[in-house]
């Protein structure tokens, strides 16, 4: 081996170790970072009008595990839909089970509080629907990073386009996951369960 040989495959070795020192560094702040974050900032306090005309806030569902989707009464397919599987998996739990769900109005012109009682009828009477104004409804979609646009449609008919995220949020009101719910009734209630006291 030439003596420039020698000089490239030490330099080569430096330039590889020092790259790999760097990254253990950027890996360790980057998860030093992350470990002080927790996990992701979905949710917080709100306050809206529940299904019996109620005042209803974050604090209403603390000390118990929940769900919460976002839909509408109007939805021709989507929101029936979520709101059957989560009905069929509280009927896995079991009617004892500790744990509520959340069914927030993006329709607050049309969801009036009677409204949602009587669309939810058909559910899960652990399934609350909430609405509220405009802001509120506005505010609460924010902090749980929700999408929602009118649709205009003829003769002042309308849909709306929304997120379809089901989320899973613990006793403290933080957020654990996203649901998914195209699973077995009883595979989701054996993941739920783990949260329940």
């Amino acid at each position: 081996m030439t003596k420039t040989s020698r000089q490239f495959l030490v330099i080569v070795a430096a330039l590889g170790l020092g790259l790999a020192l760097f990254g253990a560094f950027a890996l360790r702040e980057l998860s030093d970072r992350a470990e002080g974050q927790g996990v992701a900032r979905i949710g917080g306090p709100f306050e809206l009008v529940a299904q019996t005309g109620e005042p209803f806030t974050d604090a209403s569902l603390k000390g118990r595990p929940h769900i919460v989707f976002f839909g509408y009464t109007h939805c021709p397919d989507f929101c029936p839909t979520t709101l059957t599987q989560i009905s069929s998996v509280f009927g896995e739990l079991g009617a004892d089970a500790k744990i509520g769900a959340l069914f927030v109005s993006i329709d607050p012109q049309r969801d009036t509080p009677q409204a949602m009682k009587d669309y939810l009828e058909s559910f899960d009477p652990r399934i609350i629907g909430v609405t509220g104004s405009d802001a509120q409804i506005r505010a609460i979609a924010k902090a749980y990073k929700v999408y929602f646009r009118k649709q205009d449609g003829e003769g002042g008919a309308y849909t709306m386009d929304h997120t379809g995220v089901v989320y899973l949020m613990d006793a403290d009101g933080r957020f654990v996951n996203a649901l998914n719910l195209e699973r077995p009734a009883a595979q989701v209630a054996d993941e739920l369960r783990r949260y329940i006291q």
